[in-house]
């Protein structure tokens, strides 16, 4: 699955919202800010010949299934998931940057790693083992590389102002850095560990996907409510696609050839046909889209409602929404990140209001599912 949000600015706590809501990190912008990430979970490609169960038909019924919470004044924002070590990690939106660490079948409290300042985007190349945190005020601004196997920083990749979003293509070993403050897309090397070139999009680029099979990069830029298309052969702006006025969230689905675009302010979601980069449907999800993930498997998309306290879910084969998970139980939340597992049809949300990552599981339908990577 490939997917990115926008990000979060923090400029204080406002004194209540309007409905009578405790105080959260307020937007700074017309648009409901939010989280840059990336991320999420990858698909990785089969060897030939390896046998992959037909895509399943999307469950009808979802449910939270478990909650873990983090640390007092926590407000984890992004999240990335990597099937191969079946693991979480979610980026906390703290001046004293910290990414949480939580093990698929761990009972334990999440494990921390410090990376830099007000970390708003993360992305996970389950190839390399490797995790990208994009730290938004650290100065200079920089990239985190974490490397899964010790949980620990292993350098710090200087890149362009205020960066919000990180992607990353295990095909070619390549992370693209949505930089906000700049208008650009910062390029990195994995091999290497350097920035190999900078592209210029739209105005506040803030979210970010990639789409390995088509070797193509789209980036939403939220003051422009367009998204840039580039090619990765080429390093290249090859089309602009308007979108609207508030762009955020984003997220593809290679088998399908689909891309999807969340509208903060009209709560709907574009769907993007890659082949002509054109809108072909509108839908209409709950209130401040924030966050969004596919599950190509069932061919479902997870939508991230923070201002209604929800998820929706969207099936691709008829284009409508199926389900509405509830995140609230009775508190503000705030859902924002969310990644999903392509083994199991799990998602993991984290909740920026509350400081909690919930766990949504489907309760019905027979989901085919690719191996785990290394195990074929």
């Amino acid at each position: 699955m490939y997917i990115h949000l926008p990000c979060w600015r923090r400029v204080g706590r406002a004194d209540s919202h309007a409905d009578g809501r405790p105080p959260v990190l307020r937007r700074h912008r017309v648009r409901l800010s939010r989280l840059a990430v990336v991320a999420g979970a990858l698909t990785l490609p089969l060897a030939a010949g390896t046998a992959v169960a037909a895509t399943a038909q999307a469950p009808t019924s979802y449910k939270v299934t478990r909650t873990f919470r983090l640390g007092a004044g926590s407000h984890p924002l992004a999240v990335a998931f990597d099937q191969r070590t079946r693991t979480a990690y979610v980026a906390d939106l703290t001046v004293a940057g910290m990414v949480s660490v939580i093990g698929m079948h761990s009972h334990a409290k999440p494990a921390g790693i410090r990376v830099g300042n007000s970390p708003e985007g993360i992305a996970a190349d389950p190839v390399t083992g490797t995790v990208y945190v994009a730290n938004e005020s650290s100065d200079p601004p920089s990239v985190s590389v974490i490397s899964e196997a010790t949980g620990t920083v292993t350098g710090t990749i200087d890149v362009g102002g205020g960066p919000d979003a990180v992607a990353a293509d295990p095909r070619t070993g390549t992370v693209y850095v949505a930089n906000f403050g700049s208008g650009n897309v910062s390029v990195i090397s994995e091999a290497t560990g350097a920035v190999t070139g900078t592209i210029d999009v739209g105005k506040a680029p803030d979210a970010v996907a990639v789409d390995p099979d088509t070797g193509t990069v789209f980036v939403t830029n939220a003051q422009s409510g367009t998204v840039s298309v580039i090619s990765e052969a080429t390093g290249a702006v090859t089309d602009t696609i308007d979108v609207g006025t508030a762009s955020g969230a984003v997220a593809t689905d290679p088998r399908t050839g689909t891309v999807y675009v969340a509208d903060e302010q009209n709560g709907s979601v574009s769907v993007i046909n890659e082949a002509t980069d054109t809108i072909t449907a509108t839908i209409g999800v709950g209130s401040g889209p924030a966050g969004i993930a596919v599950d190509p498997m069932t061919g479902t998309v997870y939508v991230t409602n923070h201002d209604s306290d929800t998820v929706s879910v969207i099936s691709e084969a008829t284009g409508t929404v199926i389900a509405t998970v509830d995140l609230g139980g009775g508190r503000y939340g705030g859902p924002f990140g969310i990644a999903v597992d392509p083994i199991t049809g799990t998602a993991f949300v984290a909740s920026v209001d509350s400081g909690t990552v919930s766990v949504i599981t489907p309760e019905s339908g027979t989901i085919g599912r690719l191996p785990v990577p290394g195990s074929r």
